[in-house]
């Protein structure tokens, strides 16, 4: 008898009023200027939030002393409408390589001055007996929508 493992994930979307591709920029090369403060898991609470802007890139966080600690890597990058990490980061909230659940962010332009940011964390089954808990987390008011939504005051604020 073989078990069926549900997909278990997260959908978060808003509308950015911005052009797609300032959104797409404040977003991965700006990404220090908007990530929350309170979302790190290195040891130095002064941070860096660091994304390599490429494939194969680095996403992590460099701590005031230089010290380094990994959140994920760049899995897809397609510069203005789509980017895809992997989130390494386990329900003890250490990084974990081996964990590798995705976080997808679409950048979708409604008009010329008007982005429609989808995000869906996905593969939290990966959590195991963790994935229930971890799924109310991300989908919790202080998480991906409230991240997102300080990407989005960075992107409005911010000359283009």
């Amino acid at each position: 008898m073989s078990t069926v493992v549900k997909d278990i994930l997260v959908r978060k979307s808003l509308i950015v009023n911005a052009p797609v591709e300032h959104v797409f920029e404040i977003f991965t090369r700006h990404h220090d200027a908007w990530w929350p403060r309170a979302h790190h898991i290195g040891e130095r609470a002064d941070f860096t939030a660091i994304l390599e802007p490429r494939v194969g890139g680095r996403w992590f966080e460099r701590g005031d002393d230089g010290s380094e600690c990994n959140w994920g890597r760049v899995l897809a990058w397609e510069p203005p409408h789509r980017l895809v990490v992997s989130w390494d980061i386990s329900a003890d909230w250490k990084y974990d390589p081996t964990l590798a659940t995705e976080v997808e962010v679409r950048f979708i332009a409604e008009s010329d001055e008007r982005t429609r940011v989808e995000l869906e964390h996905r593969k939290l089954e990966r959590y195991a007996d963790k994935a229930e808990m971890m799924r109310a987390i991300f989908d919790s008011p202080e998480a991906w929508i409230r991240t997102l939504q300080a990407m989005a005051k960075v992107a409005e604020e911010k000359p283009r």
